[in-house]
């Protein structure tokens, strides 16, 4: 297995290939192929993403199928069901990295700030549960001088979510502090760009 240093490296690496148009994995797998993986698998990173149809994470990282532990949400953000699915890639299959994955023009954010606006109409019960994860992000951005600028607003509210999802993970789980303390897992913020295909990484 790789070291959470070694996973971070190959997904910069896959995500500079996507970029540049040199993908290596965008290939169907031949019938042998697919039945060899149907006995077990080895992700060598887990991704906790939005589910947003253009931010697809093999795709985006340059990755084939195996490779990597998917689990996508609006907002990427953490509720029980994001947390246990990180608690059992990282327990059962010793994923040493985990990567919270958000990305410019997150609509789960900016439904997060339409319903903090304009609260005469909030969305449905269901979206709600979604709003009311991202609200503390945005919340706090709302009392600067951003509120003035939506925009800006956006951009600043994606990485302040990405930082509390992050944050969540680090320390809202007694099994995923348990692996980060004996230096066994990794949580990573990033923010993909839907302009430019590229990933930036945090070091919150």
């Amino acid at each position: 297995m790789l070291t959470a240093e070694e996973a971070l490296e190959r997904l910069k690496k896959g995500n500079e290939r996507f970029v540049s148009g040199q993908t290596q994995h965008l290939k169907l797998l031949t019938h042998q192929e697919r039945a060899a993986m149907a006995e077990s698998q080895e992700p060598f990173a887990i991704i906790l993403g939005c589910s947003d149809s253009r931010v697809p994470a093999e795709m985006v990282f340059d990755q084939g199928l195996g490779d990597l532990f998917v689990i996508r949400v609006a907002g990427n953000i953490v509720a029980p069901s994001q947390v246990g699915s990180v608690e059992f890639a990282a327990d059962s299959f010793g994923c040493p990295l985990v990567i919270v994955l958000g990305h410019t023009h997150c609509g789960a954010i900016h439904s997060t700030i339409e319903a903090l606006m304009n609260p005469a109409t909030p969305p449905s019960a269901n979206l709600m549960s979604i709003v009311n994860r991202v609200r503390p992000s945005v919340e706090i951005l709302l009392q600067t001088e951003l509120k003035d600028d939506l925009d800006k607003l956006s951009v600043h509210a994606v990485r302040s979510n990405v930082f509390a999802s992050v944050n969540q993970l680090r320390h809202g789980s007694a099994v995923l502090e348990n692996l980060i303390a004996q230096g066994k897992l990794k949580v990573v913020g990033a923010e993909y760009s839907l302009e430019t295909g590229k990933v930036s990484f945090y070091d919150f």
